[in-house]
């Protein structure tokens, strides 16, 4: 049941101005908000805004989720159960599979999942339906905010369209804006709060009512002309990092060639203190944005007759990687009189970065299918993944203890996670591909360690 104030707030509205008074309810933070999708994005968003004081309402289509954080559970890691139980308890987050709520809402932040298909388009099917949603029960005096990666144009060209099918007017009625997460999972140093908040309105005025909403819970935003503009911010950031590791790893591929430690000549380069940025090579690219940004840019210049040659080439000396590791672990068994067909594998680290449990898109998944398709038999071990249960692999951790690391034939460090006892690998492990340079401060046999 709405409060007196919200109701009193819904009467002004009804009978003013529906901005001014949705600013005020922003600024006292009595403004109801509704977070759609309760993902690693929306979660900590939801939990941060239940904090400042808004009463938040979080809304996602899986039954287990909603009942989980009913019961003051977390399954997004940086977001603990005792800060949901305790927002919840004093009634300032809550959970719900059910769009009507949106009806009682004054603000809602939708952060649903935007993957690319097989052909590697973007698929927006989950903006779409959750606006739909939003579109029929959408009254004035509403702020809206999309925070899902996409392609530019898709809140003025997709989204806004469908509001307007309300017969309500953007800027004047309700409110549309465009907000990138920066959201960078096991993070330390930078959060949600001290993370700067791009901010893009399909007119001025959604844009300052969109940056006062987020003044409320980040320490700075930064307001930009348009949604497509702060769309685009999000996939020059990550397509920035993604041409720039595919370029270090294909210097790592040079160095390998002329026998160099490529680790050696990055450490050297960082040492100028301009005109330098280090980048480190790897196993490939994963998660949710580096590997799938690009190619939201790429899908949207094509549609104008422009081929971006950067980003294809990147991702083509990304997605070579995996295939490069195997390799170097058939060259390392080699060199022990052991081929890869029959061999004991353990690669050590299956998520997508260090420190977290998300394997989505990780490189190591695809090494251990290459692994097992070229006769090798894998395990793996990592701290922060129990098991995979991504088809064609369904498989569990293995403890790394003395006994799993003198079985195994050869060991492949994939995710160089701070919790492994990096000492064990090196003393007991009697072959290494290591494709981080997790033993570079570790005393080990170089006879025994390959690196990337």
């Amino acid at each position: 049941m709405p409060s007196e104030m919200e109701t009193s707030v819904k009467a002004e509205a009804a009978e003013g101005d529906p901005g001014r008074t949705l600013q005020r309810a922003i600024e006292n933070r009595s403004a109801r908000v509704g977070v759609v999708g309760l993902g690693f994005v929306g979660l900590p968003l939801a939990v941060e805004l239940g904090k400042v004081g808004f009463q938040v309402t979080g809304i996602d289509t899986s039954q287990e989720k909603v009942d989980g954080l009913e019961a003051g559970a977390s399954d997004v890691m940086g977001v603990s159960a005792f800060e949901v139980a305790g927002l919840k308890a004093v009634g300032k987050l809550g959970a719900t599979t059910d769009y009507g709520v949106v009806s009682e809402l004054d603000v809602v932040v939708v952060c649903v999942p935007t993957p690319l298909n097989k052909t590697r388009d973007p698929d927006v099917s989950f903006i779409l339906h959750a606006f739909a949603q939003i579109r029929d029960r959408l009254h004035p005096g509403q702020l809206l905010v999309l925070e899902s990666t996409t392609y530019p144009g898709t809140t003025q060209e997709v989204v806004l369209p469908m509001l307007e099918e309300s017969g309500l007017k953007v800027g004047v009625d309700f409110f549309l804006a465009f907000s990138p997460e920066r959201v960078d999972p096991g993070n330390k140093i930078y959060t949600l709060r001290n993370t700067p908040k791009v901010v893009g309105g399909v007119t001025p005025a959604c844009t300052e009512m969109a940056a006062l909403f987020y003044q409320q819970v980040v320490a700075r935003t930064v307001p930009v002309s348009s949604t497509q503009t702060a769309e685009i911010v999000k996939l020059l950031e990550n397509t920035f990092r993604s041409v720039n590791i595919a370029l270090v790893n294909e210097v790592a591929l040079m160095c390998d060639r002329l026998k160099i430690d490529v680790w050696e000549v990055i450490d050297a380069a960082a040492t100028k203190p301009f005109g330098f940025m280090p980048f480190y090579p790897g196993p490939g690219l994963g998660g949710h944005c580096i590997p799938i940004d690009p190619h939201y840019l790429a899908w949207k210049l094509r549609s104008l007759n422009f081929h971006s040659r950067f980003i294809e080439l990147a991702s083509e000396i990304t997605r070579s990687m995996p295939a490069y590791v195997v390799a170097k672990v058939g060259d390392a068994l080699n060199g022990h009189e052991k081929s890869l067909k029959g061999s004991s594998v353990l690669v050590v680290g299956v998520s997508y970065k260090p420190d977290i449990d998300d394997v989505r898109e990780s490189p190591a998944l695809d090494i251990i299918e290459m692994l097992e398709e070229k006769g090798a038999r894998v395990t793996y071990h990592d701290p922060h993944v129990e098991a995979i249960n991504i088809p064609p692999l369904k498989m569990a951790s293995v403890a790394l203890d003395t006994e799993t690391l003198e079985t195994a034939d050869c060991v492949v460090i994939t995710t160089n996670h701070s919790a492994l006892d990096y000492d064990l690998i090196s003393e007991q492990a009697v072959c290494i591909v290591d494709t981080r340079n997790a033993l570079k401060d570790v005393k080990v046999d170089e006879g025994k360690v390959k690196k990337l």
